[in-house]
C-alpha cells in the first residue's frame, strides 16, 4: 500500500469520525427540555460519547500508519512503564475528568444554579469535561478545574429549603415583663397564617439596652420568601397592639 493510499484512509477515517461525532451530537443535544439535575447529567453524557467517538476514530485511522502500528506495537510491549509515564503525565487532566463526572452526577451544583466558589460568585453556565464555566455578574467567564470543585467549598443558593425565615426585633421597655413578652410573641407567631409550625417559632431577649429598653427577637418559618415578608409584617403589628393591650407604652 502505497503513502498516498495511507493518507486516503486515513483522511478517510478522520473524516468519518468527526461526522459520527457531529451526528452523535446533534442527536444527544435535542434533547435540551430537562431539569436542571438531569440536563446536568445529560450533557456530561453527551460529552464523553462525542469525545470517545473522536478518540477511538483518530487512534484507530493512525494505525493504518505502518509507523505509528510499530510505534504502537513497542508501547504495548513497555505498557506497565508507558502507562505509569501517561498516568504521570495526564494525572492532573484525568483528576479533573474523574471529578466532572462525580459532579454530574452527585450534583452540588447544576447548570443555571447560583453559586460561590473560589470567593467568586456566579451563574453555572456549563460543566465540561475537564472544567466548569461561571458567568460572573458583570458578563466575565471564570473557567474552575472540575478538581477544585470537587475538593473545595462551594455555596449554593439555588439549591435551598423552599421555606424562609421571618425574624422580627422589638425594643419594649425594661420594665415589661419580659417572660410574658416572649409567650405572647410565640403566641402570637404560632397563630399567624402564613407561619409553618415545623419547625416551632421561638423568641429570646437579643440584647438589653442601656437606655432602658430590651431587645426582644422572634424567628418563626414561611412557606416561602413572600409568606416570610408577609409574617415578619404580621408579628410586627400584632406584637405592638398586645404590647399596646399590656400597657407596656404607657
Amino acid at each position: 500500500m502505497s503513502s498516498w493510499e495511507r493518507a486516503a484512509i486515513v483522511g478517510g477515517v478522520v473524516i468519518v469520525t468527526l461526522v459520527v461525532a457531529r451526528i452523535a451530537d446533534r442527536a444527544l443535544g435535542r434533547r435540551l427540555q430537562l431539569p436542571p439535575e438531569s440536563l446536568t447529567r445529560y450533557r456530561m453524557v453527551r460529552r464523553t460519547v462525542v469525545a470517545t467517538i473522536v478518540i477511538v476514530g483518530v487512534l484507530s485511522a493512525l494505525l493504518v500508519i505502518p509507523g505509528v502500528r510499530a510505534i504502537a506495537g513497542g508501547i504495548l510491549a513497555s505498557s506497565p512503564v508507558v502507562g505509569l509515564v501517561i498516568a504521570l503525565a495526564a494525572q492532573r487532566t484525568l483528576a479533573n475528568f474523574v471529578a466532572g463526572i462525580l459532579i454530574a452526577f452527585t450534583q452540588p451544583l447544576r447548570l443555571g444554579d447560583q453559586v460561590e466558589v473560589l470567593e467568586t460568585a456566579g451563574t453555572v453556565e456549563e460543566i465540561r469535561l475537564t472544567y466548569t464555566v461561571l458567568r460572573t455578574p458583570d458578563g466575565a467567564r471564570f473557567f474552575i478545574p472540575n478538581e477544585r470543585l470537587a475538593s473545595d467549598a462551594i455555596r449554593n443558593s439555588t439549591i435551598a429549603s423552599r421555606e424562609h425565615l421571618a425574624r422580627v426585633n422589638l425594643a419594649v421597655p425594661l420594665g415589661t415583663d419580659l417572660d410574658w413578652v416572649l409567650a405572647m410573641l410565640v403566641e402570637e407567631a404560632r397563630a399567624a397564617p402564613d407561619a409553618v409550625t415545623d419547625p416551632p417559632p421561638d423568641a429570646s431577649v437579643s440584647d438589653l439596652e442601656a437606655v432602658g429598653s430590651a431587645v426582644v427577637s422572634v424567628e418563626a418559618w414561611a412557606p416561602n420568601a413572600v409568606g416570610a415578608t408577609r409574617l415578619a409584617e404580621w408579628l410586627r403589628l400584632a406584637a405592638h397592639r398586645r404590647l399596646r393591650e399590656h400597657g407596656a407604652y404607657a
